[in-house]
Formats: structure tokens, C-alpha cells, sequence
């Protein structure tokens, strides 16, 4: 989010929380990117902010709604505030979310194990929201029946692309030089074919897809008094479970945490180690190209351009 936009972003988000009877007296952004997200004191709100421009307002639904659905079993994730209705909430220009706050724990590092347990509940809640989502796909007509008849009555579908669709989306930007004015020929080249032949492979090697959470690497893992807990839900998507694996291997920051590939794959059942490598560096490629992106916003984003590239040379070398 630009620097100019913060301040009207986080009033925003104060007037949606006031507005819902949540006391407000102050605000703190704990996170920015391109969206922010802001505490609320002193009601235990976590606000998600993001400009209308840069997403639909369909995108933050698709989040609450797969945050809301995952609360209702025992996944670890941060769940939608109780004490309001789980939607998006529009105030001038922005779409704000709003969602319980947990008080981090100090040290915040996550062992291996503890992270890829937290992994697999999760996975597992995912596959049973998957199963009401694909109900409802089925059903379309009979929802939209009971929406018109009973007020209040809100049914969302959960269409979630293929992780392949996402592998699409970096082509797309690869190719259009307009989007990456500097991202150099043979730098292009290679994170071009690096996409098309490890997205390939990968979907010839696995049978079994299920809905993933897309993007879980360490700086999504909340670290609190209750356990580690996976937010930020936009990303989700379908595949196989070796690509959320994969996220994990990437650093939450500079000079974050870094998660080793054996740790993981040995406390997660049944991961198959040549995927998880195979997907660290096709999500390494694709992490890579938004990050030449023009109008990239992520901290630190020139400085991940290079190490992004390095860090797939160094994984193809291997």
C-alpha cells in the first residue's frame, strides 16, 4: 500500500469496527504490504485493509469466507472476529475483514515439527470445507433458492484456482515486458522455463489434490499462547500438499526463519521429498517473478529480485 494511502486505510478500518459497536481508542498497523493490517485497541481486532483498486472485493470475501468455514473445525488458524458478521466491510475506497487478534509469543521461532503438525490439521480442515464447497457447486439453483427465501441466509461458493493457474498468472507477467521493464532476457528465460517444466512435472506426479492454503510459509504462522495458527487465506488454492510443503522452505523475511526440507518432510505423513524439492523451486520461480513486478510493494522486494534468483540457481544447480 502506498506510503499516502496508510492513514486514510487505517481510519477506514476504525470507522468499520465502530461502526459494528466495537470499542476503538486506538489503532497500530502490525503489517504492510499491499494491504495493511491494523490492531484495534482496545476490542482485540485484527483489521485487514486493502484498496479496492488493487483487488475485487470478491477476493477478501473468498478469505473470511474460507477463514470462517475453517473455524468451524479443528484447523490452527486466526479466525474471523465472533462478535461481527464475517464479511467485507467497505468504507470509502477500501475493503477491510475483521479478525480475532492473538497476542504473539516471544521467541516466535516454530520447530519443524510443530510446524508441519500444524500443517497437517490444517490440511485436513481444508478437506472438509472442500467437500461443503463442492456441495454447494453442485446445488447452485437449491442456494440461491434459500437466499431469496430466508434473510440473512448468506451461502459464498468457494471456487479456488489450480496452482497451476497461479504458475499461469507469473507466465503471463513474464511475458509481458511492459509489467517487468527490468527484468533482464536471460533472467526472463530462465524463470520461464523453470515454470513450465517444473508445473508439468509436478502435475504428472501427483494423483492425490486436495484445497491448500497456497502460500504457508513462516511469515503466515502466527506464533501464540494457544499454538502456531495460518492466516491470511486469499492465496488458497488446489493442488497436491508437497506445494504447501514447499512454502515452508522459503525465509519469513530477511534474516527470517528458515525451515529445512528433511525436518519437514519427515514430520509431515507421506510427503514425498522429490515433489517438495520439485515445488521449492518451481514456488521460488514464481515468488521470484512478482517480485520484478513494476508495481510490487512487498518490504524489501528489490532486494528479494536477486536473492530470489540466486536462491534458483543455486536449488537447479543442486
Amino acid at each position: 500500500m502506498e506510503p499516502s494511502e496508510v492513514p486514510c486505510a487505517v481510519a477506514a478500518a476504525k470507522s468499520a469496527a465502530s461502526s459494528l459497536g466495537l470499542r476503538v481508542d486506538g489503532a497500530v498497523v502490525v503489517n504492510d504490504g499491499w494491504r495493511i493490517a491494523v490492531r484495534l485497541v482496545p476490542c482485540g481486532v485484527l483489521a485487514r485493509v486493502a484498496p479496492l483498486a488493487s483487488r475485487p472485493e470478491s477476493w477478501a470475501q473468498f478469505e473470511v469466507e474460507i477463514g470462517r468455514r475453517l473455524a468451524g473445525t479443528d484447523s490452527p488458524v486466526g479466525e474471523p472476529d465472533p462478535r461481527v458478521e464475517p464479511r467485507v466491510y467497505v468504507r470509502e475506497d477500501f475493503a477491510i475483514t475483521l479478525w480475532t487478534y492473538y497476542e504473539p509469543v516471544v521467541p516466535s521461532v516454530i520447530a519443524p515439527a510443530d510446524y508441519a503438525h500444524a500443517l497437517v490439521r490444517l490440511h485436513a480442515g481444508l478437506r472438509k470445507i472442500d467437500l461443503v464447497a463442492s456441495d454447494f457447486t453442485d446445488r447452485v439453483a437449491a442456494a440461491q433458492a434459500i437466499v431469496r427465501h430466508h434473510a440473512g441466509v448468506r451461502l459464498v461458493d468457494l471456487v479456488a484456482p489450480h496452482f497451476t493457474d497461479r504458475v499461469a498468472a507469473a507466465q503471463r507477467m513474464l511475458g509481458d515486458q511492459e509489467r517487468t521493464p527490468e527484468l533482464l532476457g536471460v533472467d526472463r528465460d530462465l524463470l520461464s522455463a523453470t515454470l513450465s517444466r517444473l508445473s508439468a512435472a509436478i502435475r504428472d506426479a501427483c494423483g492425490r489434490e486436495q484445497l491448500l492454503h497456497g502460500e504457508p510459509h513462516p511469515g503466515n504462522l502466527l506464533s501464540t499462547n494457544t499454538g502456531p495458527r495460518f492466516v491470511d487465506f486469499e492465496t488458497c488454492c488446489r493442488g497436491p500438499v508437497e506445494f504447501d510443503l514447499a512454502h515452508a522452505l522459503l525465509p519469513a523475511g530477511v534474516g527470517g526463519q528458515v525451515l529445512a526440507a528433511e525436518e519437514i518432510s519427515e514430520h509431515y505423513p507421506g510427503a514425498n521429498r522429490d515433489v517438495v524439492e520439485q515445488c521449492r523451486i518451481l514456488v521460488w520461480a514464481m515468488v521470484t517473478t512478482w517480485r520484478w513486478r513494476q508495481d510490487d510493494q512487498l518490504p524489501n522486494g528489490r532486494y528479494w529480485r536477486v536473492e530470489g534468483l540466486r536462491q534458483l540457481r543455486l536449488a537447479l544447480d543442486r
